[in-house]
């Protein structure tokens, strides 16, 4: 019904940047709050930033200052910008969304999607 797929991880090194996107698509009414995760290997998963329909965001400690969440609603996408990265910042993202699907308000529904995740492996 509603896909999420997520995309630009890869290796970078240390101070670099990457600029993950993840696009919605499918019986799409409304994206609400939409959100970026990341696991790291052997760790719990950790919330990196929302945003919420309206444009609010939140970032996790360890990230602000260096990452910037923003998403563009005429192409149901959510991005990500990193930069100064760390060795530390290495995990699978995953990108979330609080979606209102549906053809119409008559069979619509909330549902909470996520994608796959992408990896990014920073360098030392």
């Amino acid at each position: 019904q509603v896909q999420l797929v997520a995309s630009g991880g890869g290796l970078v090194q240390a101070g670099g940047s990457l600029r993950l996107s993840c696009a919605a698509s499918g019986r799409i009414l409304s994206l609400n709050r939409m959100a970026w995760h990341r696991q790291a290997p052997g760790k719990q998963r950790e919330l990196v930033a929302t945003i919420t329909s309206g444009g609010s965001t939140n970032y996790a400690d360890s990230v602000k200052g260096r990452f910037t969440i923003s998403r563009d609603n005429a192409k149901n996408t959510v991005y990500l910008q990193m930069n100064s990265l760390k060795p530390e910042d290495t995990a699978v993202y995953h990108c979330n969304a609080g979606v209102l699907s549906g053809s119409s308000s008559l069979d619509a529904r909330y549902l909470e999607v996520w994608g796959r995740g992408t990896l990014v492996t920073v360098s030392s």
